[in-house]
């Protein structure tokens, strides 16, 4: 009796935890011949998953509707379950899997999506990279895995792939600290290496520039003008550690 009534209280904060906030669902995954089945239906056998996802964003993820209430939470990813659980569960079974298929990302995620068909972008939508390589779509944090490396820095989720920019560095660039969205927007950019800006703007945004009586810059104590006229701080050849440096403090060279 204790089991069957924690069971159903947990189902009930889930389903609560759903109606919290509303937001608009484009268009819910189609599975042929399914129909939604709600929330409690999941919990059963998807208990770890159904135990965190009420402190997920996605869990406030609602559509008021009377005939497609089940447009809730799970099914608002997964598609409608009833086959699913006809068929006893299983991997993929008549169900979609967002972590294969960016497209259920992108029924919400418009601009995302749209940021992955600029020139410069991470491999998703060619089917090299998915979404929950870098986001937990069930867990507190969305920008967080659930599982894998632990989560010791911001960064954490670059790492995986990018080591070499992410590793420990004697001299440190500050603004590592605060995360590689700084410089670089991770979806796509028109720019290479997805950076945000393309010019030394990128630089000064962090590096202010003052312009003295005489009509130099100078960045900190140091005049610039020369230097700027040649390029961005790390085309010129000065700056080109720009992670990090175990050989020169500040300067990155």
């Amino acid at each position: 009796m204790g089991c069957a009534l924690g069971l159903m209280a947990g189902s009930a904060f889930l389903l609560d935890s759903c109606s919290t906030l509303s937001r608009t669902v484009i268009a819910p995954p189609e599975i042929p011949g399914a129909t939604y089945v709600g929330n409690r239906a999941c919990f059963d056998c998807h208990t770890n998953i159904t135990r965190i996802f009420p402190s997920s964003p996605h869990a406030r993820v609602h559509v008021e509707s009377a005939k497609l209430v089940g447009q809730a939470g799970c099914e608002s990813c997964h598609g409608p379950g009833s086959k699913h659980i006809e068929a006893g569960g299983g991997r993929g079974k008549f169900i979609v899997n967002p972590g294969k298929d960016p497209s259920a990302c992108f029924q919400c995620h418009l601009q995302t999506q749209a940021e992955f068909r600029l020139p410069q972008h991470h491999p998703v939508v060619e089917g090299k990279m998915n979404c929950v390589q870098c986001h937990d779509p069930h867990g507190a944090d969305i920008f967080k895995r659930s599982s894998g490396l632990a989560m010791a820095r911001l960064n954490e989720s670059c790492a995986q792939c990018h080591r070499e920019q992410t590793r420990p560095f004697v001299f440190e660039h500050e603004a590592l600290r605060e995360g590689c969205t700084v410089c670089h927007n991770p979806h796509g950019s028109i720019n290479r290496k997805m950076l945000t800006e393309n010019d030394l703007n990128l630089c000064l945004r962090c590096h202010a520039q003052v312009q003295n009586v005489s009509g130099e810059v100078y960045i900190g104590t140091s005049p610039h003008t020369a230097f700027l006229r040649q390029g961005a701080c790390w085309s010129a050849g000065c700056h080109t550690a720009v992670h990090g440096s175990n050989v020169h403090p500040r300067m990155f060279f």
